[in-house]
């Protein structure tokens, strides 16, 4: 056998390389993780099993075994070394595969001391490959062209080398380089690092100042397997013979990154339940068994979701898990960027109940106190020390459209405040255009005047389409049958309406700190499709606001997710901010307590001591003040059974309308849902 192919040879055998002298090069450093016990694993060559803190998983590797770390809290750690001081060369090799880019550059391996010297072998925060390597007193840093595919086994490697400088590999090729002719430093007295920084780091591609961003420890969200550093040089061929020699066939262990499937239940029902995610994420949470609340539909596929990831802001889900949610209140405190919903990534002070669930109605309490990154709320009286608080309260009927009401301590709401921002996600993988049209925006208002926005070549800047008059209706064009929309009170004020570029819907959502992100930061633009994203965020209107005398203020919106078009909105629209007129046909025990715009429902006292009670009325609709399945609360009805005529004719029960009891303290009230829609004089009796 010639020297050649024995050379190639050598080459291939996992673990074993070779320089081009023919002389063996070992590694200093080795670990397989093939033995992992008790939160230790083996360094081979030195035989001391160093600690892996925080939590990770032992999964199949290129070669052997691996380890999957967590992505928050996973490191591996071994002592302070002096094997690599006085070295002319370093290599260091590894294969990895990633579930999402680090939030910020996130070591593979380092070891490192500022001053006296060292090295870092990093992943970036868009999936870049990257050494430093202190040289001469400086860092230099070499970076890859290219990026690390995610969900993918991938063989990293970089070389260090006195008088030339730094290289970097992927799969065996080179992927970067950095000249200088200086010698590289190391130092004995810097632990070895292996998946997180020594410290705390802000994240990458925030959005404005760092005010409302923190430092965030994170590991590196992935699979590492057969790390090892050379003192000493590997040539191009030995690194590409590493490379080929354990290139795993198997796709790595990697969970699947899906927002919660949720099947439809074929009920119309409020489900307290624990939704999954991923293992990992999921495993950070410490919960019990029903943190979550999930509606659905007897008639409809979509889903209404109140889950941990969104920070329990609701979401309406479609039939092909299509997702979009609401900004929810924001407001502003100096130095400390935002406070809001979004940054309450531990959920500390948002919080989610069941109030009625009944056949006829469902009510969800959403509570919750706006927050910065510091872990901060909004002091609003310093006298007494309450901050900002938030109760917003959703009626969900049947039909997939619900009442949000958002209500506050009048004198406690500070300026200044955003109330709404309409907000689209994309899961892992997803691009805008996966989730929605390039006719993606339809606006109107009560008259009917609509308009269209676009993602378009070359958009015209600001807004160069004729706006509606007063626009308070907005529907999103979702690559479903299901169409997410808001209807707002007559006076509202809508902004930033405008034609998109075109090359957005190729783009991942805009950004990613929110939903499901743990890194503490008020705004990071997202750069991959590695995580869930929010993205459009416009328009944003500024609603209606009411003031109580009760000392509390609110404001209503209709929201819904519905196989409807823009025309039939504004009929909606106006059934409910300018609803017919009720009237009970004659005296007796029943009184009209008007029609409660802020529950979509028209409210009846029963006062009077009949033995059995019969509800006589009329609901006098028109074109303008339409019928669109009307619902009505009859306080204090008590368990009489009930039938429904609608202008002499006996509705069905659960397919012409649905009945609930809403049990109370002072009585059980009766709630009514009716399957109707109508322009002209409707009488109802309920016997």
């Amino acid at each position: 056998m010639n020297n050649l192919k024995f050379l190639i040879l050598l080459c291939l055998i996992p673990g074993l390389a070779v320089n081009l002298s023919g002389q063996n090069l070992k590694p200093v450093f080795h670990w397989s993780f093939d033995t992992v016990l008790n939160h230790k694993t083996t360094e081979v060559v030195s035989g001391a099993n160093d600690s892996i803190q925080g939590k990770f998983k032992e999964v199949a590797g290129v070669a052997g075994k691996a380890i999957r770390l967590d992505g928050f809290t996973c490191l591996v750690s071994h002592p302070a070394d002096k094997s690599l001081v006085g070295s002319t060369a370093l290599t260091v090799e590894a294969w990895v595969a990633l579930g999402a880019y680090p939030w910020n550059w996130c070591p593979v391996i380092t070891q490192y001391k500022e001053v006296e010297g060292g090295f870092s072998f990093e992943i970036g925060p868009r999936g870049e490959l990257g050494m430093k390597q202190q040289i001469g007193g400086n860092v230099l840093s070499c970076i890859s062209e290219a990026q690390i595919p995610l969900n993918t086994w991938t063989h990293i490697a970089a070389t260090v080398e006195s008088g030339k400088g730094l290289r970097i590999f992927i799969n065996g090729r080179e992927s970067g380089k950095y000249e200088t002719v200086k010698k590289p430093d190391f130092t004995a007295n810097a632990e070895i690092r292996i998946g997180m920084n020594y410290s705390d780091v802000y994240p990458a591609y925030r959005i404005g100042t760092e005010g409302g961003d923190t430092p965030y420890w994170f590991s590196l969200d992935g699979i590492i397997d057969e790390i090892k550093v050379y003192k000493g040089l590997l040539n191009d061929e030995n690194l590409l013979g590493d490379y080929k020699a354990a290139l795993p066939l198997a796709k790595p262990d990697l969970p699947l990154r899906q927002f919660p499937r949720i099947k439809p239940t074929g009920k119309f029902k409020a489900f307290y339940t624990n939704l999954k995610y991923y293992e990992e994420w999921d495993e950070q949470w410490p919960v019990a068994a029903d943190p979550d609340i999930v509606v659905t539909f007897a008639d409809s596929p979509v889903k209404y979701v109140f889950w941990r990831g969104t920070r329990f802001s609701p979401a309406w889900v479609t039939d092909n898990n299509l997702w979009m949610a609401d900004q929810s209140i924001e407001t502003w405190s100096g130095p400390e960027g935002c406070l809001e919903h979004m940054q309450d990534r531990h959920c500390k002070y948002s919080h989610v109940r069941i109030i009625e669930n009944t056949d006829a109605r469902i009510v969800v309490h959403w509570r919750y106190a706006p927050v910065s990154a510091y872990d901060k709320l909004r002091l609003a009286n310093e006298k007494t020390g309450w901050e900002l608080w938030i109760d917003e309260y959703y009626y969900i009927y049947p039909d997939a459209t619900a009442i949000r009401k958002v209500t506050w301590k009048t004198e406690y709401m500070c300026d200044p405040v955003q109330y709404q921002e309409t907000l689209p996600l994309t899961e892992e993988g997803q691009l805008q255009g996966d989730v929605i049209e390039s006719d993606y925006l339809r606006i109107a208002n009560l008259k009917g005047d609509k308009q269209e926005y676009d993602y378009v070549e070359n958009p015209a800047a600001g807004n160069s389409k004729k706006v509606p008059e007063k626009p308070n209706i907005q529907q999103h064009n979702f690559k479903s049958l299901y169409d997410p929309f808001i209807i707002f009170e007559p006076g509202n004020s809508m902004e930033y309406m405008s034609d998109r570029n075109l090359s957005n819907l190729k783009s991942p959502g805009s950004c990613n700190h929110w939903p499901v992100g743990q890194a503490y930061c008020d705004g990071r633009r997202a750069v991959a499709a590695d995580r869930p994203t929010h993205f459009l965020g416009f328009p944003i209107s500024y609603p209606v606001l009411h003031k109580g005398n009760d000392g509390r203020s609110w404001l209503n919106s209709l929201y819904g997710m519905k196989n409807l078009t823009i025309d039939d909105l504004v009929v909606l629209g106006r059934s409910w901010a300018t609803a017919p007129a009720l009237t009970i046909d004659g005296s007796g025990s029943f009184v009209s307590k008007g029609y409660d715009m802020s529950e979509k429902t028209y409210r009846i006292t029963y006062t009077g001591p009949d033995a059995k009670k019969k509800l006589s009325l009329h609901i006098d609709a028109t074109e303008t003040a339409p019928l669109f399945n009307p619902s009505i609360l009859v306080e204090n009805w008590g368990d009489q059974p009930v039938k429904v005529l609608a202008n002499g004719q006996q509705l069905l029960e659960n397919k012409d309308f649905r009945v609930g009891r809403i049990e109370r303290l002072e009585g059980t009230h009766l709630i009514i849902w009716i399957n109707r829609k109508s322009t002209t004089t409707t009488k109802l009796e309920v016997l």
